[in-house]
Parts: structure tokens; sequence; C-alpha cells
């Protein structure tokens, strides 16, 4: 796992991006760093793989301190795709971009034309293959950085933001691929503040605030906590607006997302002998 223990860090010595954070990402599971911008979600994931070491207190990548251990052999562990995806592009061709890490890697070429084929597909990028990375739309470039980091399958998965600029479709994609990696005994871990995004995947959740956390738990609980979301800059997901403004008391469980809602309505009709079907 990745275990951060009290962690502080500041940019300038003066003021902290997070104070005192202690959090665990275990193997096989689904996390969200919850917060409005300017939270310290992007500081948090970049001591995940050593970009950045803390001031006081320590990170530990399956038991490796962070402070000793090289970004070069931390990030063949924890591959993260940044919130501005032209921050990560330096090759000519999106296929040498997905293929530049799995090169540095040591992979075969055979090897690395059949890896860097099946991500093109995934991610929707096959006829892009010769483009220059810098001549694609936003959403491409996203899915583009996200692609380079999924391509040699790391035990962490870490992505900021991932869902900015994303039409639906793209979201679904998104979703495949955590759940994806997720079955294969990996983690993934993202930075957002897209609470609808958030409550349709429900990962379990620390919510950040001016680089502290405010709480953490599993999704259904988390994004239900008004006070605790006020307080982070955010509000519950939409769809827990609406039944929260109904009859509350009635119902045992508030739905977040989508499915969750249409399950409760057919269960409740189910269970309503008085319903009529009007």
């Amino acid at each position: 796992m990745i275990k951060m223990e009290n962690v502080w860090f500041s940019y300038d010595g003066r003021k902290y991006a997070l104070k005192g954070v202690s959090a665990e990402f275990h193997e096989g599971n689904y996390y969200a760093i919850l917060g409005d911008n300017g939270s310290g979600k992007t500081t948090l994931l970049k001591h995940l793989n050593g970009l950045l070491r803390p001031n006081k207190g320590r990170v530990l990548v399956d038991g490796l301190d962070t402070k000793k251990i090289p970004v070069s052999i931390l990030s063949k562990k924890v591959a993260l795709s940044f919130q501005n995806p032209e921050a990560m592009f330096f090759s000519s061709t999106v296929y040498d971009e997905i293929a530049f890490a799995l090169r540095n890697f040591g992979y075969k070429k055979e090897v690395i034309d059949r890896l860097v084929g099946k991500v093109l597909s995934i991610f929707d990028l096959d006829r892009y293959s010769n483009y220059s990375p810098f001549n694609l739309s936003e959403g491409e470039k996203r899915r583009l950085a996200i692609a380079c980091v999924y391509a040699w399958e790391p035990k962490y998965l870490v992505l900021d933001e991932p869902t900015a600029g994303q039409d639906q479709i793209q979201r679904e994609l998104l979703v495949y691929v955590i759940k994806h990696v997720v079955r294969q005994g990996r983690t993934v871990i993202i930075a957002s503040h897209d609470v609808e995004f958030i409550a349709e995947t429900k990962p379990y959740i620390f919510l950040l605030k001016e680089g502290k956390i405010l709480r953490e738990g599993p999704a259904e609980e988390v994004l239900l906590d008004e006070k605790a979301l006020e307080k982070a800059g955010l509000i519950i997901p939409y769809i827990a607006q609406v039944f929260k403004s109904l009859d509350s008391e009635r119902y045992r469980k508030i739905p977040i997302n989508p499915d969750e809602a249409s399950d409760f309505i057919l269960n409740f009709i189910k269970r309503d002998d008085n319903f009529d079907g009007s």
C-alpha cells in the first residue's frame, strides 16, 4: 500500500499546502481526493511518487520511503497523469508519447508495438497515432495523458482531474478504465472536484480543505455529509438533493447517483401496496 504519515509540505517554507495529512491507499481499491480548487489535491498526488517530498512526516510506497528512493524507481510503481496534460508531452507523435516509458523500462519492440496499439484502441486515439500530441483537442490531450501512464500497467494509477474536458462518452471510458484496473488487483487514486462523477463511481473518499483532511469514508457517507462538503466548498450530488427535498424520513437510504435512484424507485414501487401505477 501507499501510506502517508502526518505529512506537512510547504513550497516556500512559510505557508503549508499540506497540514498533517495521514492516509492509506491499499491494493485493489479505488480512492478519490475530493476538494475544491486550491485545497491541496495536486500537491498530495505529487507526494505519492516522490515528485514532492514531505518537509515533515513521511510517505511509504510498499514500505519504501519516498525521501530515500529515486523518482525513476517510484514512478514505475506509481504512475501519475498530470492535471495539465501538456506538461507531460515532449515526443513528436502520439505513438512515441505512449511508447516512451515502455522503452525506458526496457520492453522489447514487439511488446511495445502490441501495448501501444492496445492502448490507442482503448482510448480511441488510433487515428491520431502519427499526430503531434500538441495538435490534439484538450479532451484528447487528457485521454493521451491517461493512456501514457496506463500503458505499462502500474500498480498504482494516479489521475489528476481526469474528467476535465471530457464528454459523456469519454467519462464512460474512464469508468471502464477504473473498473478494469481495480479488477486486476491494482489501485486507482484520482483527485477531483467533480462531485457527480465521484457519486457515479463511488470510491473511498478523502475530503480535503486547505491542506487538511476534513473527513474520509465511503462515497455513500461522505457525499451525504452536507456540512463537511459545504466546508470544502462543494455541494451534495444532484440526485441526493432531489431525494432530500422529499419526505426523507421515509427513506432508509438516500441515492447519490442515477443508477441508485432507479433501483430505489423500482424497489419503492414493489414495496408500496397502495401504488396504482399512475
